[in-house]
Parts: structure tokens; sequence; C-alpha cells
């Protein structure tokens, strides 16, 4: 969704992340713009899920945190969630962990029949929700505004209850000394409980998370299937994760 944006959308979404809140008056002045051409790029980020229209102007649909992830490493993201979504069979039933990079595999479902995806993710849903052959089994448990996640007993709970072929999986850092790490230890017990219900499972992460360690560990690397990352990891970090015996593809980005 980010990469069908257009340039005064991405302006109006930047102003947003600083900003909290937009004035169509004050939008069409900066940009040298009619109020009413403002109002119909506001429509179109309004109905792809981005913002909430108020008198006057807007404010985000999400964590501003979020608004500001989502925005980095655009093209790597999309790229690596397609690459994910082609692993993804007809029939398939497949669990998606909260974050940016794996809610965008929905996205890249379009085409794929009777895929049931479990997930702890609204913006999976936001992706998702409107394409017929998917079906969305979303965990219950407590949300969390600034990673659009549900976590806890009750999410744990219904991933405990089912099995799947693929579980996707992100992290806010790995490396090969530290594995996979998060900020938040409610996610990454969420991360844990996937794995063990999946026959295989995978890791998506932009190479910007490549030597990065966060503040709880979540799984040693040799315990994922699979990277999936961008071709932005180096081939010295690419050789020393394949020559530890893990798996890792590299896809490029457009």
């Amino acid at each position: 969704m980010v990469s069908e944006l257009s340039e005064r959308e991405r302006i109006i979404l930047d102003r947003l992340s600083v900003e909290g809140t937009v004035s169509v008056a004050a939008l069409a002045q900066d940009l040298g713009l009619s109020e009413v051409t403002i109002r119909s790029d506001l429509k179109s980020l309004e109905d792809a899920g981005w913002i909430n229209r108020k008198w006057g102007g807007a404010a985000p649909s999400m964590h501003r945190s979020i608004l500001e992830r989502q925005r980095e490493h655009q093209e790597q993201k999309n790229a690596i969630a397609q690459a994910a979504a082609a692993l993804v069979r007809d029939g398939d039933v497949i669990m998606i962990e909260a974050g940016t990079t794996t809610a965008l595999i929905a996205k890249y479902l379009t085409g794929k029949r009777d895929i049931h995806i479990v997930t702890n993710s609204t913006l999976v849903f936001s992706h998702g929700r409107m394409n017929p052959n998917l079906q969305i089994t979303i965990t219950g448990g407590e949300f969390r505004r600034p990673t659009e996640s549900l976590i806890g007993p009750l999410a744990l709970e219904t991933i405990g209850r089912l099995n799947v072929r693929l579980a996707f999986v992100g992290t806010d850092g790995f490396t090969l000394e530290r594995g996979m790490t998060t900020h938040l230890v409610e996610g990454a017990e969420i991360v844990k409980a996937m794995k063990a219900h999946a026959e295989t499972t995978i890791l998506v992460a932009d190479s910007s998370k490549y030597g990065k360690i966060g503040f709880t560990q979540v799984l040693e690397l040799s315990q994922m299937d699979l990277i999936l990352t961008d071709s932005g990891l180096g081939k010295d970090e690419e050789a020393e994760l394949t020559n530890a015996g893990i798996r890792v593809q590299r896809v490029m980005s457009s």
C-alpha cells in the first residue's frame, strides 16, 4: 500500500507523523493547491486506511510510531513481503505476527485461494479484509496501540489451539550472537507460541535490523527455518549467517 501513494499523499503522511493532525486549509496553502484537491487526497488516504478525516482536516488512523515505521525502508519491506507471500500455497493456513513488514504479506496474497490467516495484528486485517479469498482469525488479547498488536494470555491461548503450515514473524533486531530480539516482552511470547504451532517459521526483516539488539531475546536464529531479508544485507553478513547453518534469502527491491 505504501508504494502506491502519490507524492502529495506521502507529504500529507509526513506532516501527520510530525504534527499529529493536519488541516485542509493549511495543506492547501502550503502545497499551493485547492482545498478540493486536498480533500480528494484525504479521502483516498482514508479509503486506504491511513487516516481518519475530521471536520476541516485529518488525523492518523494509527499510532504515530507505526506511521513512521511504515514509511521506513518501504521498497525493501514490500519486496520482502511479496517474496513471503509467494511461499504461501492455495488452501494454506498461516500465522502472521504483528509488524509493519509482516502485515504487508496479506496485501500480496491477492490471487491465492482459500487462505486462512491467524494473526495478532490489526494491520494484517486492514490489508486483507477486502480480499474474499482470505479468512482471517484475529486473536483476542490486550491491544497495544504503538505496535497495532494483540498480546497477553488470550492471544497466546488462541495461538496455542491452532496448528499451521507457515508462521511469518518479525523482529526489532537480529544478530548471530543474540538471535532475534524485541523491545516488547509480550511480543516475544507471541513469536515463541507461533513457532511452536507451525511446521515452518520464517523471519521477515529488512536488512537495517541486522546488528541491532532489542531489550529481550526472542529466539536463536538457528530456530528459524528461513530468514527473508533484502539485498542490503552485505555479502559478509550473509556468509556469517550461512556458515552458521542459517538459511537466508535476500530479495531485490524495485
